[in-house]
């Protein structure tokens, strides 16, 4: 059975293609894009008017949980919540319990993401137990079809373990994925360290702590000309080192997630554990320094750091609940809200961040409308206006300080591997 897609606007980073056109899936595949498509043949016809017609977003950076906490998010639990988000393909990271470090691990998260609607690719961990000591068997973990490293949760504080890891992954051509922290600079800090923390009484977590591990990463990355993608970034500083990195074809991509470039730390004031994550919120100059980043180029993509947590675990005092928010269904509403509306970005621009750049650095067959390519597509109404509820979360668990919130972007419609996977009701 073969499905047409009508009457959408067309935004194919990948290909930079903005314009109205109709799109044929032939089983798994996009057969074809054209100003008008007729079909005599049996066939689902899905009206895409007032729609954008996207490449299926993806996301390198989830948290799903399993193995170990499933009663805070599964596989497919999560594979189902990202469907509703707009997203076909997304990277679990690796601190699970136990942590993702050997093959039978990689390829359990595999055969579970098998029964589910999306694509999921595992990142495997940089060091064995995620402990910072001795490199993983990279070459191993890859084979079971891990797409990248990362001790996420944990920096990698070794240098010369980094260095190694660095020049080890050389050979399997993966980006080592960074949690940018010096931990002895953090002193069980729960937010931003500036005048918001001072004013709550909270232990603070200055910006330098991110950005001297950056810089220190970024020297190694030079040095042992491996692959670097920074994870999260939520300062001006941290966007300036990787600018300047970049100027100097250092091999180094970044992210930055949706809450970075939608709150400051003035939000933990009214959020309180809700607005805790990690790195932390920070100030509206850092906030503004996230979009020019979009805007320029020098963050490549937008990830959402899904974190799930129970309520009975975030509704704690703030210096004893968990660090994170869930954002595989906010992420949409909040790319089109504040960057394409409130600041003006084109869609190609916006959404290259979740599409074309994440399937660039993870070398994935993903991430385009290009004829002959994987069916992976995401119909979104950029004017349908969403209310953030709990009604709205499906995700097990609701922890987001955007709750309340009434923003622009609804997810219509996800087709994965030529299968309407997801359509709003």
């Amino acid at each position: 059975m073969k499905i047409l897609i009508k009457n959408g606007r067309v935004i194919d980073p990948a290909n930079r293609i903005d314009r109205p056109a109709d799109v044929l899936i032939d089983r798994t595949t996009i057969q074809r894009t054209a100003d008008s498509i007729i079909l005599k043949e049996p066939h689902e016809v899905i009206d895409a008017s007032g729609c954008l017609v996207l490449p299926g977003l993806i996301d390198m950076h989830v948290h799903f949980r399993e193995p170990g906490r499933e009663d805070q998010e599964t596989i497919i639990g999560g594979s189902i919540v990202a469907a509703k988000g707009g997203y076909t393909s997304v990277c679990t990271m690796p601190n699970t319990t136990p942590v993702i470090d050997n093959q039978a691990l990689v390829r359990f998260i595999k055969l579970e993401a098998d029964n589910g609607p999306i694509n999921v690719h595992p990142i495997a961990t940089i060091t064995k137990g995620a402990q910072g000591v001795e490199i993983s068997e990279m070459g191993e973990l890859v084979k079971a079809g891990a797409v990248g490293f990362s001790d996420d949760g944990r920096p990698v504080m070794n240098s010369l373990v980094m260095r190694r890891a660095l020049e080890y992954s050389r050979m399997f051509d993966t980006p080592i994925i960074t949690h940018s922290v010096d931990i002895s600079l953090t002193e069980e800090g729960v937010m931003n360290e500036g005048i918001n923390s001072v004013l709550l009484g909270l232990k603070g977590i200055p910006r330098e702590a991110e950005e001297v591990m950056i810089a220190r990463d970024v020297i190694l990355t030079r040095l042992a000309k491996g692959r670097l993608h920074v994870a999260h970034i939520s300062s001006r500083g941290s966007a300036d080192i990787i600018r300047r990195a970049k100027e100097e074809g250092i091999d180094v991509t970044c992210e930055t997630a949706p809450h970075f470039f939608a709150l400051t730390d003035a939000a933990v004031a009214k959020h309180l554990s809700m607005a805790k994550m990690n790195p932390p919120l920070r100030t509206e100059d850092d906030r503004l320094a996230m979009i020019e980043g979009l805007r320029s180029g020098v963050i490549d993509v937008i990830a959402t750091d899904h974190a799930p947590h129970l309520s009975n675990e975030k509704m704690q005092e703030i210096a004893y609940a968990p660090f994170g928010i869930v954002g595989l269904e906010t992420a949409v509403p909040l790319i089109i809200s504040i960057l394409v509306k409130e600041h003006g970005f084109p869609y190609i621009d916006a959404f290259s961040k979740v599409t074309s750049n994440p399937a660039r650095i993870l070398k994935l067959e993903a991430g385009t409308l290009s004829e002959g390519s994987i069916a992976d597509i995401t119909i979104i109404n950029p004017d349908k206006k969403v209310r953030i509820d709990e009604k709205f979360i499906t995700s097990k668990c609701k922890n987001t300080p955007f709750l309340g919130m009434e923003l622009y972007g609804s997810v219509e419609c996800t087709i994965c591997n030529g299968q309407v996977v997801y359509r709003k009701k």
